[in-house]
């Protein structure tokens, strides 16, 4: 079945107030147990159930992960987050709320689970299918609402239990939610599908894209005869040191450029009124391949300083630090800024008398200097980094002069080629999430699947449900500051 989106006017308009014969409007707490602290069958301490955290939830496809499991007795006494099969699961921290870890409780050990603390636990009375309340939290529109009614610091922003509690959805007949939820079922996985092969495209563009830059600054394009070059030994792990066609030559990179490091933030000098302000590029500004200024800072040094570390258009810039994979990667400037310098974990290889081509260096850099720079860099508990000494001895492939600006040419109308087909996968990608979301409105405006006047009316439902329960009015709680948890009730490892 092909996706019923009514045209504008025939259906239901969210928002609206309008909803299809049938349906009833609800509060998450009149549908839910919001945050139940039991099991409904609390299991003894010999027994197994599964262990979540947080990474355990998948983003955005609903899928949870519950094959790891514990003794209840070993963890009972942990301050964690209690939950059973088919609750909901509803991540309240940023950012793993905004990116989607929603996800319907299954498959657990004894269907019972304790997990991360950053969890809100919606347990169905009845009158929804946990597997629609699941899908209707899952839309990016709900998540957005969600998102601007967060509270905390900056970096522990949740969202908050009134609110969810508050929070009303659509309820269709019983009846009409099974057929809702098998459709929605059915068409996501041809989405995930469609979604997956984009996805197998993409990364294969991208990976024939760092081949044949590789490739390519070593003159392999096209099929030739290869032989051995010299390159003098150093005090570094060159590995495995590949042929190179015939005139061509390998050199170090402090051979063949001006190699620098940048400027490191002096805090107590920013103030100095001799100083100038000058815009500066970091590790993020430099990736694989381009330069990207969606959000350059400001720096202030001393005059002196700005002048030295001035980039030029044709610099090649190169990360000294940050994750491993990140070492040596890097871009040419082609003096998008005006005076702008660098940060001391990027740095500054300007080329000397024309001895390579920018493009071709960064190139290099890119594929053969990633796994150089691995063997050769250095790992902190939390940082990877390289220094000046080691990466002027980065060998270089030095192509004759006269064949440079062709061989930049016939890489980069390869590249081209690459990037339609890049261009393409992302595009499906796009595609798939707006089906996705489009799909879900559908669904949850009536506009999915047909509405059965034999369905007992979903208020009759909730009616018998807040006869059984009774009416939770949201709670309300005043702010309190955040406090440790006690040694031994810490959050599970994700």
């Amino acid at each position: 079945m092909t996706l019923g989106l009514s045209a504008a006017g025939d259906g239901p308009e969210e928002g609206s107030g309008k909803l299809p014969a049938g349906w009833a409007r609800a509060t998450v707490a009149d549908l839910c147990d919001v945050n139940p602290r039991n099991f409904d069958d609390e299991p003894d301490d010999e027994d197994f159930v599964s262990q979540v955290p947080m990474a355990a939830v998948e983003a955005e496809t609903g899928r949870i992960d519950a094959s790891t499991q514990v003794r209840y007795g070993d963890i009972r006494k942990k301050s964690l987050t209690r939950f059973q099969e088919n609750d909901v699961l509803f991540a309240k921290i940023t950012p793993c709320m905004e990116n989607g870890k929603i996800a319907k409780a299954e498959g657990l050990a004894g269907g019972r689970a304790l997990g991360s603390t950053e969890f809100h636990v919606l347990r169905s009375r009845g009158a929804v299918l946990p597997e629609y309340l699941m899908h209707y939290l899952l839309q990016r529109s709900v998540r957005s609402v969600a998102e601007r009614h967060m509270s905390g610091a900056v970096g522990q922003r949740r969202v908050p239990r009134p609110y969810l509690e508050s929070l009303e959805i659509p309820v269709p007949p019983l009846a009409e939610q099974r057929r809702i939820v098998a459709e929605v079922e059915q068409q996501i996985a041809r989405i995930e599908a469609g979604a997956e092969a984009a996805s197998t495209a993409l990364s294969s563009a991208v990976t024939l894209a760092e081949q044949v830059a590789s490739l390519g600054s070593r003159g392999c394009l096209e099929k030739g005869n290869l032989f051995a070059a010299p390159l003098p030994k150093a005090d570094i792990d060159d590995g495995l040191i590949p042929d190179l066609p015939v005139g061509w030559k390998w050199s170090r990179l402090g051979q063949v450029a001006s190699v620098v490091g940048g400027v490191t933030k002096d805090s107590k000098r920013q103030g100095d009124p001799s100083y100038v302000e000058v815009p500066y590029l970091r590790v993020a500004n430099v990736q694989r391949g381009e330069i990207v200024l969606d959000k350059v800072t400001t720096i202030r040094v001393s005059p002196e300083k700005a002048e030295a570390l001035r980039l030029e258009r044709g610099d090649v810039l190169l990360n000294e630090g940050g994750d491993r994979d990140k070492l040596g990667r890097g871009w040419v400037w082609d003096g998008q800024i005006d005076n702008c310098i660098h940060q001391n974990h990027v740095f500054r290889a300007r080329v000397v008398g024309e001895e390579i081509h920018p493009k071709l260096l960064a190139w290099h850099a890119n594929g053969f200097g990633k796994g150089w720079c691995d063997r050769n860099g250095t790992q902190s508990v939390n940082l990877a980094s390289i220094s000046l000494r080691k990466i002027k001895l980065l060998p270089v492939p030095i192509p004759p002069r006269e064949i440079q600006e062709e061989l930049v040419k016939m890489i980069e109308l390869h590249l081209e080629g690459v990037a339609v087909a890049r261009a393409m996968a992302e595009g499906a990608l796009a595609r798939a999430q707006d089906l996705r979301a489009s799909l879900l409105q559908a669904a949850f405006t009536g506009a999915l699947v047909p509405q059965d006047p034999a369905d007992e009316p979903a208020s009759i439902l909730i009616d018998r449900v807040r006869a059984t329960h009774g009416t939770k009015p949201p709670r309300k709680r005043a702010a309190r500051k955040p406090r440790p948890a006690p040694s031994g009730q810490e959050e599970l490892p994700s």
